[in-house]
């Protein structure tokens, strides 16, 4: 059994399928596509349609490769069902970038839904006499994982306005959703602008009311749709 998310029209990448199957009273799901807006619905519609005698459901999200806060709202759900029906649940092999989400909102990356236990009674950390060698490099490991969380805290902020400006693209030349992303990225390195700048000009200047596109923009942008619409 599939179960399909519905695509809106401001030009989701790729629509979530969630595939199910059983094995003896084990339901096994596999999502593919985005954790985004309609995930949850697509969620409760497998969940929905399982045979009463599932004892247990495992999720691997293997094949999920984004995810926004609309994601947390699909693992709320699949923990609300465990505890309704009173079986196990579980959501493992998370990578990428719907890894690093896990790790931001402070949930365990193996399975977000399993609960550590703490140790009631740890074991006293041992002095160090000084910053070694390995405590400098673990500070600057954590230094480049700030960075990047800080990089995926923008992603997820400036993506709804880039899908806006590619579904604008889209609609006004004609062109597929592979096409506009690359019309976007190359006006943003042609004209030296950030790719959520141009997202927002673009989208911007669609509006009745709305400011003409920037000068700067006008001639990359041109040159790049002529190359991607040909």
């Amino acid at each position: 059994m599939t179960s399909v998310a519905h695509a809106p029209l401001s030009g989701r990448l790729n629509t979530l399928v969630i595939a199910s199957r059983m094995d003896a009273d084990r339901a096994v799901l596999t999502p593919c596509g985005e954790l985004v807006h309609g995930c949850a619905d697509t969620l409760a519609t497998t969940l929905a349609a399982l045979p009463a005698g599932a004892g247990r459901v495992e999720l691997d999200m293997t094949g999920v490769d984004f995810m926004d806060t609309a994601g947390l709202e699909f693992l709320d759900l699949l923990d609300a069902y465990g505890r309704h029906h009173g079986i196990p649940v579980s959501a493992t092999a998370w990578n990428g970038q719907p890894r690093r989400i896990l790790e931001l909102a402070g949930l365990d990356t193996t399975d977000p839904l399993h609960t550590p236990v703490r140790t009631t009674d740890p074991e006293p950390p041992v002095p160090a006499p000084g910053p070694s060698a390995v405590a400098l490099e673990r500070a600057e490991r954590l230094h480049v994982l700030q960075e990047e969380i800080g990089q995926l805290r923008r992603a997820i902020v400036s993506r709804p306005l880039i899908d806006q400006a590619r579904g604008i693209l889209m609609a006004t030349h004609a062109c597929t959703s592979d096409q506009a992303w690359d019309i976007l990225r190359e006006t943003s390195q042609r004209s030296n602008t950030k790719l959520n700048a141009v997202a927002a000009a673009v989208t911007a200047s669609a509006t009745p009311d709305g400011p003409p596109l920037p000068e700067d923009l006008r001639g990359p942008l041109r040159t790049a749709i002529a190359e991607h619409t040909r």
